[in-house]
């Protein structure tokens, strides 16, 4: 069978390895095991909206509201924009392959920082696009516009905080790219982790209703995250009317669920655990911070609910993973990003109790 071109210089996407699979190989019990690897809210979800999926669990058999009539009407009350300019997504990545698919062809390039998500190159090589990274991990203002200017790509990518990394772009300089690209390029500003961003510095926060000034510009959330529901797949862009209602040529029919859409629209109405979790966030990552001074490597200052741990020669990243992991503490290596370190989610205090114990141990 012959398939299509593009695939052939395609990576598989690697996620987080998952509690089952240590269970699996080395016969943990579950209870035992420590993920903090896929950045997911260590609280769980809220309580009300786990009350919310069991109470229409009977309605699994029913295709959801397909308009998300509730959904959108929540999230344009929650950033103050028009339901018009809002598009829901199997989180935050399907909004992602919408963008790939209707802007991209073949020869067309996309821009993005050294280290960045992965998906974002994914999904453009699908498309037979190409690839433009700049020097740096940071999404440095004169890199991405000196960048831009070389290759006119059609897609530029701020994620802000950065995913692998943890680092943030403040709203000035977002603003600085976006003002520096043509019309004719679309700039996605991913906010996935937002929340936590904003909580740490206001320099940090950006907000859709910001971006809506500018017709190339679209701004991605997800319930992933700081709401705490990864495994609902639910996320969503913003952005201007006319782009949106393009994007909306490659969305499929009912692509959420019944139960994720009842509970990210419960979510909306529950700030207050959000606000939760982020105290947690600021009140253990110190705890990570101090443990990298004491230990004598460095860290990538973060504005997520992670943390990367960068390190020296002396000290192997997938060795320091692998022998983590068979201590059932599970943590995302990043040499597959070409980098010599690790990403661990800031978890509740006895996960980090575990997680400092544990890697004290192993780097000895």
């Amino acid at each position: 069978m012959k398939f299509n071109r593009a695939l052939e210089d395609i990576k598989i996407y690697e996620a987080g390895k998952p509690i089952e699979l240590v269970v699996r190989e080395f016969g943990i019990d579950p209870k035992d095991v420590v993920k903090l690897a896929s950045n997911e809210n260590p609280k769980g979800c809220s309580p009300r909206v786990a009350k919310v999926i069991a109470e229409n669990a009977h309605r699994a058999f029913l295709y959801p509201d397909d308009s998300m009539f509730e959904l959108k009407e929540a999230l344009a009350s929650k950033f103050e924009v028009d339901e018009a300019n809002i598009i829901v997504g199997a989180g935050s990545d399907q909004v992602l392959e919408f963008v790939s698919r209707a802007l991209l062809e073949e020869g067309d390039s996309v821009l993005m920082s050294q280290v960045t998500f992965a998906m974002y190159e994914i999904y453009a090589k699908q498309m037979g696009a190409k690839i433009v990274r700049t020097p740096s991990y940071q999404h440095k203002v004169d890199e991405f516009i000196e960048a831009y200017n070389e290759h006119k790509p059609k897609i530029v990518y701020i994620c802000t905080p950065n995913n692998p990394t943890g680092d943030a772009t403040s709203r000035e300089d977002v603003l600085k790219i976006i003002n520096a690209v043509d019309a004719e390029s679309l700039v996605v500003v991913d906010g996935a982790y937002m929340e936590y961003a904003a909580a740490r510095d206001e320099k940090y926060k950006i907000e859709p209703k910001d971006l809506l000034g500018f017709e190339n510009v679209i701004y991605l959330g997800t319930f992933s995250k700081a709401y705490g529901l990864g495994g609902m797949r639910t996320g969503y862009g913003i952005g201007n009317a006319s782009l949106i209602g393009e994007l909306y040529k490659m969305r499929p029919p009912f692509n959420i669920t019944t139960l994720s859409l009842a509970a990210a629209i419960e979510a909306c109405k529950d700030e207050a655990f959000v606000e939760e979790s982020i105290a947690l966030y600021k009140e253990e990552i110190v705890r990570y911070e101090a443990f990298a001074q004491e230990n004598d490597f460095e860290y990538i200052e973060s504005y997520t609910n992670f943390i990367t741990y960068l390190f020296t020669d002396e000290m192997d990243s997938t060795e320091i993973a692998d022998k983590l992991l068979r201590e059932g503490v599970i943590i995302r290596n990043l040499a597959s990003y070409g980098m010599n370190a690790v990403r661990i989610t800031i978890g509740t205090k006895e996960q980090n109790d575990r997680l400092f114990k544990v890697l004290k141990k192993v780097i000895g």
